[in-house]
Formats: structure tokens, sequence, C-alpha cells
């Protein structure tokens, strides 16, 4: 038989100053949270969108603990079905042959899920200067092994938003001799073929029946996501990179 062992208390705070936050599944509803309000917000008027070059989206998927192998995980064709509808049903003649593939190059995805913050039972399983601390801000994943899709040109677009906006921002890289997780961006960079930056709410007690994280990171991250739906056109068009 297989146990499944589900915590019957509501979400909270706590804390000496209540500044943690107490949930189930924090991974990966958080950020589900903090990218779907920052997208309503952002696009409230219309005004909010009267100089938009671009399409703002966001896709939740399922299964992604367990491989994103199913029809409604990131491995399915979706949101490659769902870039080639909007690219056909905005096409016009002018567009010419290969849309598609040209509004994939100059797309950008922001892979957004949890990150390991450090335990201070356990530091040394973070490299020294690689250990995300809670209410610090949203930690950018790097990968020699490609376990996380973010570049080195990624990781400077999403954080000049950051310096722009005044927003706290880490980065991780994981011990070298310990193993790493992953996440849906090097799905989604490789069979879509976009850009992508991983990133993550720092977090302890992950895949716990009760985990936590810092009340500060997530209004931090929500302000992250919306000045990137916000200013990610502009930023993008002044982006001058030489390979």
């Amino acid at each position: 038989m297989e146990l499944n062992v589900c915590d019957t208390q509501p979400s909270c705070l706590g804390g000496g100053k209540n500044e943690f936050i107490y949930s189930g599944r924090l991974d990966n509803l958080a950020s589900c949270y903090c990218a779907l309000k920052s997208l309503m917000d952002s696009s409230k008027m219309p005004e909010d969108l009267s100089n938009e070059k671009g399409i703002r989206m966001i896709a939740l998927f399922d299964n992604e603990e367990v491989g994103s192998n199913s029809m409604q995980g990131a491995g399915a064709p979706t949101i490659f079905q769902a870039m080639r509808r909007i690219v056909d049903s905005l096409m016009h003649q002018s567009m010419g042959e290969g849309a598609l593939e040209r509004a994939l190059t100059s797309s950008f995805l922001v892979s957004a899920d949890m990150a390991h913050a450090l335990h201070p039972n356990y530091p040394d399983k973070h490299e020294e200067y690689h250990r995300p601390e809670l209410q610090k801000g949203l930690v950018i994943k790097h990968n020699a092994n490609q376990r996380y899709a973010t570049s080195a040109v990624t990781a400077f677009l999403f954080k000049e938003i950051a310096r722009i906006h005044n927003l706290p921002v880490q980065e991780f890289v994981v011990r070298n001799d310990m193993g790493c997780g992953s996440t849906i961006g090097p799905i989604l960079a490789s069979g879509v073929g976009i850009r992508t930056v991983d990133c993550g709410i720092p977090q302890l007690s992950m895949h716990s029946v009760r985990e936590m994280c810092g009340k500060e990171d997530i209004d931090t991250t929500y302000k992250h996501f919306k000045a990137f739906f916000e200013m990610f056109s502009d930023i993008d068009q002044k982006l001058n990179v030489d390979f």
C-alpha cells in the first residue's frame, strides 16, 4: 500500500516577527501565485499594453516532480502548440516565412521553481559563496551540466531588471561533488528553443508535508516578475550580445 501524508492545518505566518510562511506545497504554488498575480497586475489597463511588442503569458504545468513526461507536463508539446497558434492568429503576409521560428528565438522564458535555502544545521551542503538565504530575494540557478537552463546572457537580462527596480537577487551553483536537481527549464529550452533563466524563491523543508519560506520573498518575487512583464521588451531591444 502507498501512504500519502496530508497536512490538515491551514497555511499560516510564523516566526518571532511573523516573517515566515508555513504551508504545504509551497513548491511550487508560491511561484505560480507570483506569476499569475504579476501577469494580471501588469496588464490591468489598456495603456499597460499600448507599447507592448510581445505577448505576455504564463504556463503552469503538472507532474514536474515525476519527470514532466505526461500530457499535462512540460514535456508535452502544449507550450509549443500554444505559441504556434498565437503566431498564426497574429501573422499577416508581411511576416513571411519562419515567423514562428523568429518568434521563438525572440522570446524569453522565466522558469520559476523553488530553491533550497541555506539550512543553519547543514551549511556544508552549500558552496561557501553560493548560499541562498531567506528574505534575500529570488535565486538565479546555474549549472554547467545544464540541469538548469540559465546562461550568462539570460542571467544578465533578468538581473538588469532587478537592478533597475532595486530588487535583491541571489545566485546559486550546487557543490560540484553533490547531485543537482533540475526543473522544467532545460526541457522547454531544448524542446522549444527559447532563451531561459532558471530561478526560484528560497525555502526550507522542500518536499516535506509542511514547507517554509520568507514572507518578504513572496513580495520581492511578485515585484520582480511584474517588472519583467513590463520591461522585458524594451530591455531586450537594447541588448547587444557579442558572441
